[in-house]
């Protein structure tokens, strides 16, 4: 047994955790079911593992700049409370599973889980699902989450089932969502080649479809008429520059110097050096996120290209009609240039009304900001509103998301008795929080019938096709 588990969990740890080199070698194997010359093969799998690259350098950059504030804003005020992050969310689900005694069980579920999903693209034509999950850092945040919400609420599984029942359903869910964002994907794209793997992606197909009920696809941010002296906003660099500044500003501006200069409480490198001035220091902070906001879009322009053509030769060799579903950032280059910033800056607005309502009405239960469901989510949710309903979508949706992110974030964190943070992102908002009730009430009668919902959603999406053909290419239905 030991003989077929060690090059499994090497591959675990080594490649499937590291989505860069993941990416890497998908566009590797394609290139090479595609009879390209070693030198097009090896140049592919560089710059689709140093696109990836880039665009982690890019993401980090904006959690990492962020989570100081975040720590000082909590010693400031004296929060004590969950935050809604996957990061945080992901030590707390961990936390919780060694008190439980089964902190392995996320490791050998995304193992699981991951073979699930190889199997249901396998079986497309009876499963009718089209995609691969391959965002390797959420599979392992996910898998962890997901573990607590079924052992901790179902007990018949804290024993040598666990991991299997962990698994069977991670992979239900990473194969049905995704494969749920393929029309959507492809119409903001232009066909693009891939779908979207991430935290939001049951969000994204409603989004997809209510979006035109808010607008017009024809308003949209980039054709939103602005005042002369505002049309330097529509560049990308500006309009990120300047929202920064004024919304991470304001709050340095709040905590001040002594406590962004304490070093043991920032952390090395995020404190205020002793020779800048405090506001000099705030504006390179702000500005900061700017940058690395740059930077992972470059990544993104980097890697899918060569991951779209190289998984061609997988998806016509190895798993016909299969696409890639990858991070969410991805999408961002293919809608508005400020349909990111729309979507972050009224999904934060959305959030920190509903933190103040749990303040105000003394809710057992305060939640915390967190970086990524603020941006990466909201950030989604307004690309996809704004390419199908115009900007009073992205305005609306991305607002919506925000509310429900904080509220919903706080029951889950008592449903599952979590120690300083959550998960937060809205998929694990909704649908995962009502799943958690269900497994809670139902025990494994609510596990089945969850894992018979994941499986009839794609059936649904193929029933309603009127060309089945077109829905395995991943396009558009005709009307």
């Amino acid at each position: 047994m030991e003989f077929f588990l060690a090059p499994l969990n090497w591959f675990s740890q080594n490649i499937l955790q590291n989505p860069a080199f993941f990416v890497g070698l998908l566009v590797l194997v394609g290139y090479l079911l595609l009879n390209k010359p070693f030198h097009e093969v090896f140049a592919g799998f560089i710059k689709a593992t140093v696109g990836y690259l880039i665009l982690n350098v890019g993401a980090g950059g904006l959690v990492n700049t962020f989570r100081p504030i975040l720590v000082a804003l909590a010693k400031k005020f004296e929060l004590k409370a969950a935050v809604i992050d996957p990061y945080f969310g992901l030590a707390a689900a961990n936390a919780k599973l060694e008190g439980m005694g089964f902190i392995s069980v996320a490791t050998t579920a995304l193992l699981i889980g991951f073979g699930v999903n190889i199997l249901l693209v396998a079986l497309r034509k009876v499963t009718k699902i089209r995609t691969l999950f391959i965002t390797g850092h959420i599979m392992v945040q996910q898998a962890a989450t997901i573990s607590v919400f079924v052992l901790l609420l179902i007990p018949q599984f804290q024993n040598a089932l666990g991991a299997w029942a962990v698994g069977i359903i991670c992979g239900l869910y990473w194969a049905v969502s995704s494969n749920m964002t393929v029309e959507a994907t492809q119409r903001l794209t232009g066909g693009g080649g891939f779908a979207i793997g991430h935290q939001q992606q049951f969000a994204i197909w409603f989004v997809d479809k209510v979006a035109p009920f808010f607008g017009k696809k024809e308003e949209n941010l980039d054709n939103l008429k602005l005042p002369t002296f505002l049309s330097i906003f529509h560049d990308t660099v500006v309009a990120s520059a300047t929202l920064m500044l004024v919304f991470f500003g304001g709050i340095l501006a709040v905590l001040g110097p002594e406590i962004m200069s304490n070093v043991e409480l920032i952390g090395p490198g995020a404190y205020v050096p002793a020779k800048q001035a405090f506001f000099m220091y705030i504006l390179q902070t702000s500005l900061t996120f700017s940058v690395y906001l740059f930077i992972l879009m470059q990544g993104v322009r980097m890697f899918v290209s060569e991951l779209t053509n190289a998984f061609q030769g997988i998806s016509n060799k190895l798993l016909p009609g299969s696409f890639p579903a990858v991070d969410v950032a991805a999408s961002y280059g293919f809608g508005s240039s400020n349909a990111v910033l729309s979507g972050f800056a009224f999904g934060l607005i959305g959030q920190l009304l509903t933190i103040t309502l749990l303040v105000i009405f003394k809710n057992p239960i305060l939640i915390i900001t967190g970086f990524v469901p603020v941006f990466f989510d909201n950030a989604a949710i307004a690309v996809f509103a704004d390419k199908r309903g115009g900007w009073k979508a992205a305005v609306a949706l991305s607002f919506i998301s925000g509310v429900i992110q904080v509220a919903l974030g706080a029951v889950a964190v008592g449903l599952l008795d979590l120690a300083g943070g959550y998960h937060g992102n809205i998929d694990f908002e909704f649908p995962w929080l009502a799943f958690g009730y269900i497994f809670k009430y139902l025990g494994v009668i609510g596990y089945a019938a969850v894992c018979l919902f994941f499986l009839a959603i794609p059936q649904l999406q193929f029933a309603k096709a009127k060309d089945k053909e077109a829905y395995y290419r991943g396009e558009a239905q005709p009307k």
